[in-house]
């Protein structure tokens, strides 16, 4: 790579298990916070707690995953065991990275997250990109937020998961307008797994383990057998399993209460030799891959069903695992992650959240050498890659885009570049079908979406975006009834003076809106700001598409731009 530009005011740390000279043109910074944990477990544990590695370095292995998907470069022959193998590179390889480590093994410290973030723009970088959830408190209270609101003035764009609270209703979190808000969602390559049963009937499910099968003979079927105290053994949890009853046999296991690859360590130690793991009515359809500890499928509500009426009605159920399928062009992708967390925004529901869906199912991506994939360390066999779920991984996905989006447009502003990349984001998956929740099966929502999942290609000409600036956003602040104090301690600015505000947040120049109808309040007018990024002289025509049962109109009909950059203002005036 080319050498490191000039401005860039960034360091190396050194410190336990890394020197300063592990950076080079690639990673071109690399710094720990800690004080905020340090204080917290002098409280709980006493002065100089082990707990603490005062150093840069990766001892989890989340970092390492989603820095390497925002930016890592071209590496043949990848695979995790031989899953998903082939060339694996991040969304933008040529970039440059930075990491700021603020989680701990006990948590992400608010103090150690906005002293890394504040490093961050000191230190000059472009994008900021966090995997880290949490509860939705209002911005004022939210390190988060208030870090990325300095960072949006200075013109960084911020991208931040959703959170993995789905599908449960408002569960998000990350929801400021300032911050691109990212959902998670399927890809078209699955890592199946098959259950063959004794009466013949197939059923297709997902998996990643990697060790020898249960042998080429069927063999016996057990569920919710010898129960122990007041344990159920459909459960798996440890200590529920009789070994009379499963030693020999597949378990089929439901999910829930104990961790998904700890049920099959429950089943191994109990002399099983394989598990199915089935979904209940919380979890739906939602299913994710996982390394077990021995052959084991993970299968949807629907399926699990069938076969736990199998086992329940046949005298002698088996069955037979086929594992170690790596599946390309599935169909219908993408799908709306089970996991990933839902709106309503509880904070500002006026501010329709996530903002956009991104990959983040199955994802591969590089993985630290310094502890073991399984999450359980019980296969302590070393990869440097893995395969994992999560908004943590969606994120990165987004921060990528934006980064080849501000390569393309450096005059941008972070608003424009999250107009952009909703904007131009669609609906349809590979069926030509609307998305669709892997929770239930159905049609997804704009709760579940936001806007639709990002079009890398078509973000980077969007013609139109709508654009906001650090004003804007004082304005709106100024319109959610804090204080004062409140709204200057989420602007930094002590001469914010809020003689300006909406009368309701939604008229802030947003991508998107969404609308509450309150019981005296039956129709709502917003009006919107775009900026022409296309060719001059173009024309733009309005298409409307809503329920029958609300009215929709936008004035005027038809955009005429003259030029570049010229902006064109539109009303939307919605009634039930």
């Amino acid at each position: 790579m080319p050498d490191i530009p000039k401005r860039w005011r960034g360091e190396c740390e050194s410190g336990k298990d890394f020197a300063s000279s592990l950076c080079n043109k690639k990673l071109i910074g690399a710094r720990s916070f800690y004080k905020g944990f340090d204080m917290a477990m002098r409280n709980k544990y006493g002065k100089g707690s082990e707990k603490i590695i005062n150093s840069p370095r990766d001892t989890d292995g989340h970092g390492t995953h989603t820095t390497s998907t925002v930016a890592g470069s071209h590496v043949p022959n990848a695979s995790y065991f031989g899953y998903a193998s082939g060339i694996a590179r991040g969304m933008v390889p040529q970039a440059r990275v930075a990491a700021y480590k603020v989680c701990w093994e006990e948590g992400c410290f608010s103090s150690d997250i906005l002293a890394g973030m504040e490093r961050a723009i000191e230190d000059g970088v472009n994008i900021l990109s966090l995997s880290i959830g949490g509860i939705s408190d209002p911005y004022f209270r939210d390190a988060i937020a208030i870090g990325a609101f300095a960072a949006t003035k200075r013109g960084i764009f911020v991208s931040c998961s959703a959170g993995n609270g789905g599908p449960t209703p408002e569960s998000l979190s990350n929801v400021a307008p300032w911050i691109m808000t990212v959902g998670a969602g399927t890809v078209d390559r699955d890592f199946r797994g098959y259950a063959v049963l004794g009466n013949k009937n197939r059923f297709t499910g997902v998996s990643l383990y990697s060790g020898k099968g249960i042998g080429s003979e069927p063999v016996g079927l057990v569920y919710n057998k010898g129960v122990k105290s007041n344990q159920s053994s459909s459960i798996c949890t440890p200590g529920s399993l009789d070994p009379k009853w499963v030693r020999g046999k597949v378990v089929l296991c439901d999910r829930g209460v104990n961790a998904r690859v700890e049920k099959g360590v429950v089943v191994k130690k109990a002399g099983g030799v394989g598990m199915i793991l089935a979904n209940t009515a919380e979890n739906g359809e939602g299913t994710v891959a996982d390394r077990h500890v021995l052959p084991a499928v993970a299968v949807g509500k629907i399926a699990g069903d069938k076969i736990r009426e199998y086992a329940g009605s046949d005298p002698n159920p088996t069955v037979d695992l086929s594992l170690g399928w790596t599946v390309l062009d599935v169909k219908p992708a993408p799908v709306v992650a089970e996991f990933s967390s839902r709106g309503p925004n509880n904070l500002t529901p006026q501010i329709l959240k996530p903002d956009v869906i991104g990959p983040g199912v199955n994802i591969l991506a590089g993985w630290t050498g310094a502890v073991e994939p399984s999450t359980l360390h019980t296969d302590t066999r070393i990869s440097p890659f893995n395969l994992l779920s999560g908004t943590s991984m969606s994120c990165p996905h987004i921060s990528g885009l934006a980064a080849l989006i501000k390569a393309a447009h450096p005059k941008w502003s972070p608003s424009a570049i999250k107009s952009a990349l909703m904007t131009t984001s669609y609906t349809l998956d590979n069926t030509n079908t609307t998305l669709r929740d892997a929770s239930t099966g159905a049609i997804s929502t704009p709760w579940d979406h936001g806007a639709g999942h990002v079009d890398p290609q078509k973000a980077l000409s969007p013609g139109l975006v709508y654009d906001a600036s650090s004003n804007d956003y004082f304005t709106f602040l100024c319109s959610l009834n804090y204080t004062l104090e409140q709204v200057q301690t989420i602007a930094q600015n002590p001469n914010v003076n809020c003689s300006r505000r909406f009368s309701d947040p939604g008229h802030l120049n947003y991508p998107s809106f969404s609308i509450l109808f309150r019981s005296k309040k039956r129709a709502v007018r917003y009006t919107r700001t775009l900026t022409n990024v296309g060719d001059a002289n173009s024309v733009y025509n309005v298409a409307v598409d809503g329920p029958s049962a609300v009215s929709i109109t936008v004035k005027p009909t038809k955009l005429v731009f003259g030029k570049v950059h010229e902006k064109k203002r539109y009303t939307s005036d919605i009634c039930v």
